[in-house]
């Protein structure tokens, strides 16, 4: 049943464009910043392929864990996704070499990104694995000669790797990598409470590097991955978003165990609560136009946290151009001119949010 008010909200709703399907919280790796694989799921109770039937017409579709190539059913998922979304990319460890290389040969348009938080000896004293980087190395090698175009690495930022933020993006340059940045975080998804950046300072300076070296490359979408990286500078400092959240109005999650969330940076300690559950609805608009999800984006609308993900940024980029693509010209021309870009100065994007969003104020708030 749907309320007048939720009827009225929801007309300016359109369905979904994005999802992120959190395949199992089973993982071999043992990272430093992530809590995922001390949390398993029971592989009996994992949403199955057939389950995701249930899921619109998107555009794009991510795939992550935990590890998804730790499931045996991986490709069923995907072959489900692929009727669902045009553009599949699955995040991943890269440690099933062989399982990535066969899901590929039978897939070959989709879309691989692996995890590395450093160069090798960084990258596997934080993921807990002594062979991490070779293995996660040697998938993305064997995929570019195999011919798959949509690949590449990403680096979440932390207390330990900051330095090699420039050298790994040196090296997905030199490969005609894509190459991914974030800073690790608390969330739900990750089961973890006590992620703290304390070096601010040199985490900072060294994404503001890369921001300039973003803004020397010739494609626009550098440039706007500047953007994205002054963004995460933002967020270390502990300021607001340059853009406001909008999760659950274009992208979603779903767990393991079918729950449908707006976001996967939700927190217990502040808010945590599912728009539905895909096994119990007869369609997605069930949910999605429910009562239950017009509250949970309420709840987005205030939400204290500042969290600052591809998941969540990329679609307030591309709904606010016209806000963000003035910066990142006047960004552009002032590279050209041989000029660096002051990272410690935010552009202020005023697009109605609400003022209550990124207020971290404990015990504060009377919106929670």
């Amino acid at each position: 049943m749907t309320c007048e008010s939720c009827k009225k909200c929801n007309s300016k709703i359109q369905m979904p464009t994005d999802v992120s399907v959190i395949t199992t919280y089973r993982c071999q790796m043992r990272c430093k910043m992530c809590n995922i694989w001390k949390n398993p799921t029971k592989k009996s109770e994992e949403v199955q392929a057939k389950d995701l039937e249930i899921l619109p017409q998107l555009k794009f579709a991510n795939v992550t864990g935990g590890e998804p190539f730790i499931r045996q059913d991986l490709e069923d998922i995907v072959e489900v996704l692929y009727t669902k979304a045009p553009r599949i990319v699955i995040s991943t460890s890269g440690w099933w070499v062989d399982r990535v290389i066969k899901l590929a040969e039978r897939f070959p348009n989709i879309g691989i990104r692996v995890s590395i938080e450093g160069l090798e000896g960084t990258n596997n004293f934080l993921r807990g694995r002594d062979d991490g980087f070779e293995r996660g190395m040697k998938t993305l090698k064997t995929l570019h000669e195999m011919g798959v175009k949509d690949i590449g690495f990403g680096q979440t930022l932390s207390n330990w790797n900051s330095n090699d933020l420039i050298p790994l993006y040196e090296l997905a340059l030199s490969m005609n990598f894509e190459f991914a940045t974030a800073a690790f975080h608390n969330s739900y998804y990750f089961h973890k409470e006590d992620n703290q950046i304390s070096n601010k300072e040199e985490l900072c300076d060294n994404i503001s590097k890369l921001v300039n070296r973003l803004l020397k490359e010739n494609h626009p979408k550098s440039w706007f991955r500047a953007f994205f990286n002054l963004g995460l500078i933002k967020y270390i400092q502990g300021g607001k978003r340059m853009l406001p959240c909008e999760a659950g109005s274009v992208n979603f999650f779903t767990d393991p165990w079918g729950e449908v969330y707006p976001c996967n940076g939700l927190e217990p300690r502040y808010w945590q609560e599912s728009m539905g559950n895909i096994h119990n609805a007869k369609n997605f608009e069930e949910i999605w136009f429910s009562e239950q999800a017009q509250k949970v984006r309420e709840k987005v609308r205030t939400c204290p946290k500042n969290c600052w993900m591809v998941g969540t940024a990329a679609p307030v980029m591309k709904k606010y151009i016209a806000q963000v693509a003035p910066w990142v010209l006047k960004a552009k021309l002032k590279s050209m001119f041989g000029k660096e870009i002051d990272c410690s100065c935010f552009p202020k994007f005023d697009v109605g949010q609400d003022p209550r969003q990124g207020d971290l104020r404990l015990g504060e708030r009377d919106s929670l």
